[in-house]
């Protein structure tokens, strides 16, 4: 978040990335649209825009988090542990904080790509001839056809000049169809309403009018030509696509790893379990202590006491079928 943040500042208020400076034909009429005023001046300015693109899904994930909250069973919440079986962050609390954060990050990366292509390409803006005000006497402009490469040509204001090199794509389209985007998919994935089918698609399509809406100004206005806009939405799009589908898996609750089963338990052999019965073997120091006592008695045969059966349990380890 903090890499996003500086660089965003970096590409925004400072010169450290400079922009490519491309040629113009003389009299090139595609870049000879009068100069509309600067951006506050818009019929939808960048405060308006910005406001929007921060308040609209700020206020919407806030409304359906409490009400989904609220709804919601004890036993169907959330839980996330921390450190241990007894330590949760409130689930409330939780999904909040995840959805906006990753949406704040998606905004200023959403703000870094617009910015970056546009350093790089250094497109011209429609009203890009009118900002640089060149001197086609001193150029030699003579044709139409006359392209002009030279880095002084531009005799206007350096930051308006500067400005109008930043074309493609709309950064405004962009940061409020990925705003439009993202939103939609949270009220599509996320809100549940029962006894009519027409609430939800009518506020996505009121979320997507308005970021249309920003598209369509800016080219009326000159500010921007239509690919610079249709650029700037499918960035915008893409983005929130992604962080929706893989970043937070669709606005899905978190599953936790259950814990593994323990292991099978052998239990004592000489509980439960059923005894053999092993025949008696005669071992040869019994022999022997037989033979000697046959010699004593004139050969009468007198047998010592026969020693009990040994019992020895079964070494069979019976196993509980999972």
């Amino acid at each position: 978040m903090a890499g996003t943040v500086l660089l965003a500042y970096y590409f925004e208020y400072t010169d450290t990335f400079p922009v490519h400076i491309q040629g113009f034909f003389c009299f090139d009429k595609t870049y000879s649209k009068p100069y509309p005023g600067p951006e506050d001046n818009s019929k939808a300015p960048p405060v308006l825009v910005y406001s929007l693109v921060t308040a609209i899904p700020t206020v919407t994930i806030l409304i359906g988090e409490v009400t989904s909250f609220f709804v919601k069973t004890e036993g169907a919440q959330e839980k996330t542990i921390v450190t241990a079986d007894c330590c949760y962050f409130n689930p409330l609390l939780r999904r909040i904080v995840r959805f906006l954060g990753v949406y704040s990050f998606g905004l200023f990366t959403t703000t870094i790509f617009a910015n970056a292509v546009q350093v790089v390409t250094g497109n011209q803006t429609p009203h890009f001839l009118s900002a640089c005000k060149p001197n086609y006497t001193a150029l030699g402009c003579q044709s139409p056809l006359q392209y002009i490469t030279e880095h002084r040509a531009c005799t206007g204001n350096p930051y308006l000049v500067a400005s109008a090199r930043k074309s493609f794509p709309s950064k405004d389209a962009a940061l409020s169809f990925y705003s439009a985007i993202y939103t939609v998919m949270y009220v599509t994935l996320v809100f549940r309403t029962k006894g009519t089918r027409l609430t939800k698609p009518t506020l996505c399509l009121v979320l997507l009018s308005l970021a249309v809406l920003v598209g369509v100004v800016r080219v009326t206005e000159h500010r921007n030509h239509w690919n610079d806009v249709l650029a700037g939405f499918v960035t915008g799009g893409a983005i929130a696509a992604f962080l929706v589908s893989c970043v937070i898996n669709n606005f899905k609750p978190t599953q936790t790893a259950l814990p593994a089963p323990p292991p099978p338990h052998c239990p004592d052999p000489s509980i439960g379990l059923p005894l053999l019965s092993l025949p008696r073997v005669e071992s040869p120091l019994e022999k022997l202590q037989g033979y000697r006592i046959l010699r004593s008695h004139d050969h009468q045969p007198i047998l010592s006491p026969t020693p009990p059966d040994v019992l020895l349990p079964s070494r069979r380890c019976l196993t509980s079928a999972v």
